[in-house]
C-alpha cells in the first residue's frame, strides 16, 4: 500500500480520518465500529489535539498491518508493543522499519534469532533492509498493541484506546474459522492471551527481543525457536 504524497515526504501522520487509513475489507466492520464509540472518537481527538499542539506523530498509516494481511490470510501473528518513536523508522507493521533505516536493536535480535533457528540469511541492506512488508503480505499479522506514538517518547501513546482496538482484532482472528499461530513477546503482548483460544490456536510466549531482555529469562527471546516451531506447526493444520 502506497503513503499518500505528504506522508511519504514527512513519514508522520498527517491526517486523523479513518477513512485515509486503508484497510482489508474484511477487517473494515471492526474498525467502523472502534472509531464510532466514544473511545475511538476520543482517541481521534487526542491524536488531532496532538498534532495541532506541534507533536511529531508516527506512523504515517497506523493501520497498515491491516491492509497488508487481511484478517482471512492470516495464519500468523507477532504481536508487538508500540511503533519505533525515531523519525523515518516506523512503517505501520510491529517490528519493521521503511526501507533503509538502520536496523533498532529489537529487530537485529529477531534476525538473529531466524538465523539462528532457520539458517535464513539477514535480509540486505538498504533494500529490503529491516522491512517486513513481505511477511504481511504472506500472512503474518505484525501487530503493536498500540498504533501510535510520539518522536521520541516511547509508550507516549499508551492507555489513549489503541489497546481496546487491538484487543478487538486479536479476538476477532481468534473467533475465526482458521487455525493460527500467536507470538507473544515481551509483556505488552501477553497481556493479550486471554483473549486467545488456546484449544484451537498455538501460542508461544517469549521474553520481547529488546536487547534489554532478549537473553534474560524465564523465557529468552534468543533460543526460542518460535519461528521453526509455529512454521511446523502451520505446516502441520494445514494438512487436517
Amino acid at each position: 500500500m502506497d503513503l499518500f504524497p505528504e506522508e511519504a515526504a514527512t513519514a508522520c501522520l498527517q491526517t486523523v480520518d479513518p477513512g485515509r487509513w486503508p484497510v482489508a475489507g474484511d477487517w473494515q466492520p471492526a474498525v467502523a465500529r472502534f472509531f464510532n464509540t466514544t473511545e475511538g472518537q476520543g482517541l481521534l481527538a487526542f491524536l488531532k489535539r496532538r498534532i495541532e499542539q506541534g507533536a511529531q506523530v508516527f506512523p504515517p498509516q497506523p493501520l497498515r498491518a491491516l491492509a497488508l494481511t487481511p484478517l482471512q490470510a492470516v495464519h500468523t501473528v507477532i504481536l508487538g508493543q508500540d511503533p519505533y518513536h525515531g523519525r523515518g523508522q516506523a512503517e505501520g507493521l510491529a517490528f519493521s522499519v521503511a526501507p533503509g533505516q538502520p536496523l533498532p536493536p529489537s529487530l537485529r535480535n529477531i534476525f538473529k534469532e531466524r538465523q539462528r533457528d532457520l539458517g535464513e540469511a539477514w535480509p540486505a541492506m538498504p533494500v529490503p533492509g529491516g522491512s517486513l512488508v513481505a511477511w504481511a503480505q504472506q500472512g503474518t499479522l505484525l501487530l503493536n498493541t498500540c498504533l501510535t506514538v510520539e518522536e521520541g517518547q516511547a509508550n507516549s501513546h499508551q492507555g489513549r484506546g489503541w489497546e481496546t482496538l487491538t484487543d478487538t482484532l486479536i479476538a476477532q482472528v481468534s473467533a475465526g474459522p482458521r487455525r493460527v499461530a500467536f507470538l507473544l513477546w515481551g509483556n505488552a503482548a501477553q497481556k493479550k492471551r486471554n483473549l486467545i483460544d488456546e484449544s484451537r490456536h498455538l501460542v508461544l510466549c517469549a521474553n520481547h527481543p529488546s536487547p534489554l531482555s532478549a537473553l534474560r529469562g524465564p523465557e529468552p527471546f534468543i533460543g526460542c525457536s518460535h519461528f521453526s516451531r509455529a512454521q511446523k506447526w502451520c505446516i502441520e493444520t494445514a494438512k487436517t
